[in-house]
């Protein structure tokens, strides 16, 4: 009696975290398109107002690409170049 017990108890907990993931499912899937939206609305007005300001824009990018680029060249050099001679 015991072990049915144990059995329909444990058919309750799978049946409840089932649908507890279904739930899960649907509210990461709301998310997901949220933020594909949002993304594409973000994408949008960035392009409405570089038409409307192109000269801000260029300056937006010429300075991401300042700050992308090194400051300093960084040169190749080989190890057998740096082991001590003597």
């Amino acid at each position: 009696m015991f072990l049915w017990a144990v059995a329909i108890a444990g058919v309750c907990v799978a049946c409840a975290a089932w649908v507890r993931a279904g739930k899960t499912a649907r509210k990461l899937e709301a998310l997901n398109q949220s933020y594909w939206e949002l993304r594409y609305d973000y994408t949008r007005l960035r392009s409405q107002v570089a038409r409307l300001d192109p000269e801000s824009d260029a300056a937006a990018d010429e300075a991401a690409a300042q700050a992308a680029a090194p400051k300093q060249q960084v040169a190749f050099v080989s190890l057998s170049s740096m082991k001590k001679k003597g």
